[in-house]
């Protein structure tokens, strides 16, 4: 476990993390001090504990947010996903349909070609 001191709203705190996610929760009180300083700007000076409540509410809302625009993604890729199944089993039928007109049309063909070298014989 690594050991980080981060700054929100004036007070130092260490914290432990797993290694390699230092810059992680490092980022993440930067995030929490910058929506605090936010707070206090918008509402003045209405206590430490009320605006620390409101920055996490803040979070948590951007974090709610961000979940609902993920779910409308992959809601979004699912469709897209259906459509491309739906397309290549169009693509799919419609190749199968032109072999069997271009085995149907050869078919014809060697038939036509029979009749031209049967005829040519009786002559």
């Amino acid at each position: 476990m690594s050991q980080v001191s981060v700054t929100i709203n004036g007070k130092t705190y260490r914290m432990a993390c797993d290694d390699g996610q230092e810059a992680h929760l490092e980022g993440l009180a930067d995030r929490l001090n910058e929506i605090i300083g936010q707070l206090r700007q918008s509402f003045g000076e209405i206590g430490d504990q009320r605006l620390t409540v409101m920055a996490a509410i803040t979070m948590g809302d951007d974090l709610a947010e961000s979940r609902r625009h993920v779910r409308r993604l992959e809601a979004e890729l699912a469709a897209m996903n259906e459509t491309k199944a739906a397309v290549i089993a169009r693509f799919e039928e419609s190749e199968a349909n032109v072999a069997r007109a271009i085995e149907l049309a050869a078919n014809r063909l060697e038939g036509l070609a029979e009749k031209l070298v049967g005829g040519d014989k009786r002559d």
